[in-house]
């Protein structure tokens, strides 16, 4: 289901979201594939090296439907929820951090607790968001597909 601008609900959660870390200090990808058959909603690196997984959701059906967000978990220091504040946050895992968001802002209302990454998994989990927010902002820079060259007839 599309809201406001062709956003979906949950892509507009996301943009909140990341604005309001971004204001904590962080930088964001959203959709970020950390490793095969995971693809994280948004994943935040903070300005002490943290790592934190915020995963957006709609409704109780998306959450109900979400059964793989325990396999985020050796993926992040800090695991989030970020949801509206008309969601049944008695669904959401206590032993699991809260974000309340809407399309512009969110804040933090239940900190995650911290299961620190080892540092090779920390190493990992850093080359992988530095190499898809590196490809993505060369993608605004330079649409044309890879591996086409331009005419020079």
């Amino acid at each position: 289901m599309c809201g406001q601008r062709g956003f979906s609900i949950g892509q507009r959660l996301a943009r909140g979201t990341c604005r309001h870390l971004t204001n904590l200090g962080f930088v964001t990808v959203e959709e970020l594939i950390p490793a095969s058959g995971l693809r994280v909603d948004v994943m935040a690196l903070g300005p002490k090296g943290e790592v934190w997984i915020v995963e957006c959701k709609s409704s109780r059906a998306d959450f109900m439907s979400d059964a793989k967000w325990q396999g985020y978990l050796p993926w992040c220091d800090r695991f989030f929820w970020s949801v509206d504040t008309n969601f049944p946050t008695e669904l959401l895992p206590h032993e699991t951090g809260l974000i309340f968001a809407d399309d512009y802002d969110a804040e933090l209302i239940r900190m995650a607790p911290e299961n620190r990454l080892s540092a090779p998994r920390r190493k990992m989990v850093t080359r992988v968001f530095a190499r898809t927010a590196a490809q993505r902002l060369h993608a605004l820079r330079d649409p044309r597909p890879t591996g086409l060259l331009p005419n020079t007839v």
